[in-house]
């Protein structure tokens, strides 16, 4: 047969060899980056083409974590390629692979419920997060004096009512604190 790399034929036992489906001279089967010899060699075939395995691993993209090869399946996001097992949350460091995420201004990656946890609002009576029950996406923050309250908080700090429903609903603040109607009255 005709030599796949130069054309020419392929003559006397032991010139030649057979990859991809074609046939090279010994001297002919070369890897395309640095023209070492493959035959016998393990080697990468990409569009017809031959690479030894330094040269092939040069041309995969990186990991942005761990700065390894990505030789399988590739995760993009971001605008950044990933192994997929690197993809992980900053704070939990559980991975993301298929899983809603976010990222903060500084760039780093989190799950939704370490993002909130970090970033949300705190309430200013437990100084807990105001952030969604597990399931939801959305929640109620109710802001009062410059202050922040998860709506169970919301209450008048006399007598305790919950001041965003029932009949005692609203807020009627006093030098700085939170009261309810009745309240507010007694004290002024």
């Amino acid at each position: 047969g005709r030599c796949a790399r130069c054309g020419e034929n392929v003559v006397g036992e032991g010139t030649g060899c057979t990859a991809m489906d074609q046939v090279f001279h010994v001297e002919c089967f070369t890897c395309m980056m640095c023209n070492s010899k493959l035959r016998g060699q393990p080697f990468y075939a990409v569009e017809k083409k031959a690479y030894c395995e330094p040269c092939y691993i040069n041309t995969l993209e990186q990991c942005s974590v761990c700065a390894k090869p990505i030789m399988e399946r590739i995760l993009r996001a971001t605008g950044k390629a990933y192994h997929p097992h690197c993809f992980t949350c900053v704070m939990c460091h559980r991975s993301l692979d298929g899983i809603p995420f976010t990222v903060d201004a500084g760039g780093n990656i989190h799950c939704i419920e370490d993002f909130h946890k970090k970033f949300a609002p705190r309430c200013s009576v437990c100084k807990e997060p105001i952030m969604p029950a597990p399931g939801q996406e959305e929640t109620v923050r109710i802001v009062a004096l410059d202050r922040d309250f998860h709506v169970q908080c919301y209450r008048c700090e006399d007598c305790g009512g919950l001041l965003s429903e029932g009949d005692n609903q609203g807020c009627y603040p006093l030098d700085g604190h939170i009261l309810c109607k009745t309240c507010n009255s007694a004290r002024i």
